[in-house]
């Protein structure tokens, strides 16, 4: 399951660099979730040539983010922002407990606010 997320996310990713047929036969695998054999069936091609077909496909996604990397650079990048919403939060609810600043719990709902629409 996880594989096919990778896959999926990756295709997002990088799937303009490969031909409309590897975009197909990954997408209807990946994300229309058909068997090898349906693809064929539905592209008139062997199941092995849809499966050589998807198998070079994914070595070309995997080797662009070995090159580029930019799904993990987007995973590190929700991560951090995952972080920042949560030390606002933090620095909030102490405020709240120790004696309200307005100034603070501004600053805070805007970090918070920025943060969230980052990750959208």
């Amino acid at each position: 399951m996880a594989n096919n997320i990778e896959i999926s996310m990756l295709l997002d990713l990088y799937g303009e660099t490969l031909t409309a047929k590897q975009r197909d036969y990954l997408n209807y695998y990946y994300n229309d979730d058909l068997s090898l054999s349906e693809i064929a069936e539905n592209e008139g091609i062997t199941r092995q040539g849809v499966r050589d077909a998807v198998k070079r496909a994914e070595t070309l996604l995997y080797d662009m983010e070995s090159k580029l990397g930019f799904s993990k650079r987007q995973a590190d990048l929700q991560k951090g922002l995952n972080d920042i919403i949560r030390c606002a939060e933090d620095i909030n609810e102490y405020n709240l407990s120790h004696g309200l600043s307005r100034e603070i719990n501004d600053v805070t709902v805007k970090i918070k606010s920025i943060a969230l629409s980052l990750t959208e």
